[in-house]
């Protein structure tokens, strides 16, 4: 009956469809159904201006996906294996693959050199976007004081033949992530309709009392969001303000006195002479210790002039420190993390008057502020609040951070950054 023959298979497609359960994928097919009749183009293909309107992606972000959804034919129709292909590289792939995609995704030039001003273009749609979420007007530029915070923590090691200017390798592509986790996680989700509860779009609701002028909080929504990178999605719900120097005085006691009735994980963070914010985050509760104690997911953190976070390497478990009332030199009143006994990576005594913070293996981090010694200017503290969760006191892990609590390292795989501190 003549030679007529079927189109040859496309085997990346074919590839994909293996990473889909049978309803996924028709749910894939009930999915640019609807966004192709939105398209008017009878069902074929799907326009970027609907495809982005619908995933929530705008600018140059929204552009370079669409173009990477439609493998560069710049004809402005995304297919139905285009998507398949395009969720289950960048959803269904292994760890390498997503980053590969992500990093991709950030050349918005789509030049192959990924340069500082193409971070700079992300990160204002992403903070554009997150912050929308939130309530600030459409095109709001009060949060864009981050992107330098964010762009600080980049390194950008790459030679280009007749250019000055270095771009930003795969390896510096991978060290930024494991810095600032809720860049990974944003970008990780983008194929997810847009809600304020995507992953990577939460942010903490922040309680404090009515009366506390706002003016002098330091934790921002920006703030929270990014010390959020490194947590569940149950501890972003809500974070309430236990402590605060400039309204309950600079005083230890008092500080124990306010954070002790939180049985939960605690965020606090330091404003030094020099501008320097930075802090950590506590998973166990603060009490008197004669002794390092603590657990695998604290860490620490800087907030301004760089965002960054240090997770635990495993290297030891000195994690948390705090001393109340001991009469010996060998055991430092005061709290922090990290380092060691008079060498701690964030260390405040007692007297809430000075401290210091020096690099250390516990977290691989550096010196968090612009010298080692450190004088406070504003210290707050604030309880995370887990609604639905148990608040008992978790056990001590010890050991490597292979054994970390599994759900949290399910949750980090989703996104696949759980090996980024491994």
């Amino acid at each position: 009956m003549g030679n007529s023959q079927s189109p040859p298979a496309n085997p990346r497609f074919t590839s994909a469809s293996r990473s889909f359960t049978p309803k996924e994928l028709e749910d894939l097919k009930s999915l640019f159904a609807s966004l192709a009749a939105q398209s008017q183009s009878n069902g074929q293909y799907i326009s970027s201006s609907v495809f982005q309107v619908y995933f929530g992606l705008k600018g140059p972000l929204g552009d370079r996906m669409f173009d990477l959804a439609t493998q560069g034919r710049k004809d402005d129709k995304l297919g139905f294996e285009d998507l398949v292909t395009t969720k289950g590289t960048y959803e269904k792939g292994t760890n390498d693959e997503i980053e590969e995609f992500i990093y991709r995704l950030l050349d918005v030039t789509n030049d192959e050199i990924l340069t500082r001003s193409d971070l700079e273009s992300v990160l204002i749609t992403m903070f554009d976007h997150i912050f929308h979420l939130k309530g600030s007007g459409p095109g709001s530029r009060s949060n864009c004081y981050m992107v330098d915070t964010f762009l600080n923590a980049a390194s950008f090691s790459k030679d280009h033949d007749g250019c000055n200017d270095k771009s930003m390798s795969f390896e510096d592509f991978k060290s930024w992530c494991s810095l600032v986790p809720s860049v990974k996680k944003f970008l990780a989700s983008l194929f997810v309709p847009p809600d304020p509860g995507r992953l990577g779009s939460q942010v903490p609701k922040l309680q404090h009392l009515e009366n506390i002028d706002s003016s002098v909080i330091l934790l921002r929504d920006e703030y929270a969001w990014h010390i959020g990178g490194a947590l569940s999605q149950e501890e972003l719900e809500e974070w309430k303000l236990l402590y605060h120097s400039a309204l309950n005085g600079l005083s230890f006691n008092t500080f124990l006195g306010n954070v002790s009735n939180n049985d939960g994980p605690t965020v606090l963070i330091i404003k030094d002479r020099e501008g320097y914010i930075f802090g950590g985050y506590a998973s166990q509760p603060w009490e008197r210790h004669s002794n390092f104690y603590g657990d695998m997911k604290s860490f620490i953190f800087q907030l301004y002039p760089k965002a960054s976070i240090f997770r635990p390497t495993g290297a030891n478990s000195n994690l948390q420190w705090c001393a109340v009332n001991f009469s010996s030199e060998a055991i430092p009143n005061g709290f922090g993390f990290g380092g060691r006994i008079n060498h701690f990576g964030l260390f405040l005594s007692a007297g809430f008057d000075q401290g210091h913070t020096f690099s250390c293996t516990t977290f691989n981090s550096p010196c968090l502020s612009k010298t080692s010694q450190i004088c406070p200017e504003v210290i707050e503290c604030w309880g995370v609040v887990r609604k639905g969760m148990e608040h008992e006191k978790q056990d001590v892990v010890k050991g490597t951070v292979l054994e970390r609590f599994k759900e949290d390292r399910h949750m980090l795989n989703m996104v696949g950054i759980a090996n980024a501190s491994e």
